[in-house]
């Protein structure tokens, strides 16, 4: 991932110095685990945070070069008696480590460098996959909710879910199939109240236990009704 990054960064920063850009690649390696996540972080930085750090870095680097080489020139003149030798209690303890402290850990340096220029957008991608992870938990959950004829409880259901949180995603799967099942059942009572306003159903045809009037019969009460 390293070279992908780096690759990304001297096609943008085509100016800029190789071996802080390396550095710059090395740092950012640590925040992005896939290639998209990669070019995403390549394409918020600027030129100026570019060249601000690699000034650093260069600055960081330098002085690491000049503490190295007067630290090796005062060994080779205390190797070869070149300078007077002082007394014991004035031996330069005290401003070797002074010189060490002042020196630091240019790893130290370069990773607290890359991870305050990389903040930013690490946490701007982070928001983008919380985001994208809440958008599909709720495209799933309206998938169930589809079939649901209740609108009271499907209304409740989603505003309940707008205040929920969910750590893993097997908690929202089982929260996912504990709702099809509450679906159901408000469906159910959906169904059992829409039949209770209507009523039982009327009687059609006829009626057990009573003989259906034959032709003859018929005739017979129409001539009374005439007469």
């Amino acid at each position: 991932m390293r070279e992908k990054i780096l690759a990304l960064l001297a096609e943008k920063f085509q100016g800029a110095r190789k071996d802080g850009l390396e550095q710059l690649a090395r740092g950012m390696a640590l925040h992005a685990s896939t290639e998209k996540e990669a070019a995403a972080l390549v394409e918020k930085l600027t030129e100026a945070q570019v060249g601000d750090f690699v000034k650093e870095y260069r600055a960081d680097v330098d002085r690491e070069s000049t503490t190295a080489r007067d630290t090796y020139e005062r060994n080779l003149k205390k190797k070869f008696d070149f300078v007077e030798k002082k007394k014991p209690e004035e031996a330069p303890a005290v401003e070797t480590k002074k010189t060490e402290a002042e020196t630091g850990d240019i790893a130290a340096i370069v990773r607290s460098a890359v991870t305050e220029a990389v903040k930013p957008f690490q946490d701007e991608l982070a928001g983008f996959k919380a985001d994208g992870v809440a958008k599909t938990r709720l495209q799933s959950l309206n998938d169930k909710l589809n079939g649901c004829k209740d609108g009271t409880f499907k209304a409740k259901v989603l505003k309940d879910f707008a205040r929920m949180k969910f750590e893993t995603e097997d908690e929202f799967t089982e929260y996912l199939s504990d709702t099809e099942k509450d679906v159901a059942k408000a469906n159910q009572g959906f169904a059992d109240t829409s039949l209770g306003r209507h009523g039982a159903p009327l009687m059609t045809g006829v009626q057990p236990g009573i003989k259906e009037a034959s032709k003859d019969e018929m005739d017979a009460v129409i001539e009374r009704i005439q007469i």
